[in-house]
């Protein structure tokens, strides 16, 4: 059964209330239980906020990246038309000196 941390606090604070009725022996060793119950519950509910947020940053971040390649592959395509469209003897071989 799941529940959201209002009711599992809700339900807690009960088993507290219920663990005060007990005589003493009983009492500290479960209520002991209990606060640690919580505190890891509290620890539990701040790393699962952190992952959120973490999975919230590498969405965004692949959003930018697949933004930078798409805007990559349309600059490649336009300098590959541009060099396709050159007249020839604009073509220079590597290593020759253009100005000659």
């Amino acid at each position: 059964m799941l529940m959201d941390e209002t009711t599992f606090n809700n339900r807690l604070q009960e088993l507290i209330k219920e663990i005060e009725k007990l005589p003493n022996s009983q009492k500290e060793l479960l209520k002991d239980l209990a606060v640690e119950t919580q505190t890891r519950q509290e620890q539990l509910a701040a790393t699962a906020k952190n992952v959120a947020e973490a999975m919230d940053y590498l969405r965004l971040q692949i959003k930018y990246m697949v933004f930078d390649l798409e805007a990559t592959r349309r600059e490649n395509q336009y300098l590959r038309k541009m060099l396709e469209n050159r007249p020839p003897h604009q073509h220079h071989d590597p290593g020759e000196d253009p100005s000659e």
